[in-house]
């Protein structure tokens, strides 16, 4: 039986991606699937695809970004998440940043800065495009700053973070927080109870997906 692929294209300057964030562990404990975490670029996204996020493009109409804030401070309520705050800098480049987590994902450190890098974008309110506060940043978490920053600027983790954002582009996707399901998408953190039911199917039927894998 082939295992189930579950996987999140996720970029820290979207706020729903990190609330996706602190919600997937739960799902992996109800679970028992591990989330495999794909570093893209969402301004690549957008470029590929023509999206724009939501604070442009519903610039301008009445009530809708207020409903989408509603939307948020439920779903916050819903899942006890306590932490978050609005980033005074959003929104924020996150170059630099996206190509640290290849970074460290070669470094073995993956997860430690990937908790990092949200905390301080979406609870800690720092300004995650500045040089000097992301430094600042990583050595507050307990990671080797240079060696990551050195890292994230070699050609090898440049050409992966591209390579894994032409990907999903190819895929389906067109903004962040996506979800794959082996090759089925789903978008945006209010799927998730989506996925969560899907994954609990696919385990229980051993439901082939569209390539032919049976899980």
């Amino acid at each position: 039986m082939n295992q189930l692929r579950a996987e999140f294209m996720f970029d820290f300057g979207s706020p729903n991606a990190y609330l996706s964030h602190r919600v997937i562990p739960a799902i992996e404990a109800r679970t028992g699937v591990t989330f495999d975490y794909v570093p893209v670029l969402l301004g690549g996204l957008f470029k590929l695809t023509g999206n724009r996020s939501p604070v442009e493009a519903f610039a301008g109409i009445k009530n809708k970004m207020e409903y989408e804030w509603l939307e948020t401070e439920r779903f916050l309520k819903r899942h006890g998440l306590t932490a978050f705050r609005r980033n005074p800098y959003f929104p924020v480049n996150t170059l630099q940043i996206m190509r640290g987590a290849v970074a460290a994902r070669h470094e073995g450190v993956f997860t430690q800065y990937t908790d990092a890098v949200y905390s301080c974008m979406w609870e800690q309110e720092r300004k995650m495009d500045d040089p000097e506060i992301i430094r600042t940043s990583l050595k507050d978490a307990g990671l080797d700053a240079d060696k990551l920053i050195t890292r994230s600027q070699s050609a090898e983790v440049k050409e992966e973070l591209l390579a894994n954002t032409q990907r999903a582009f190819e895929r389906g996707a067109f903004g962040s927080p996506t979800f794959f399901i082996d090759d089925d998408i789903y978008f945006g953190k209010d799927r998730l109870r989506d996925v969560e039911e899907e994954i609990i199917y696919r385990l229980k039927t051993n439901k082939t997906n569209k390539t032919g894998k049976t899980q």
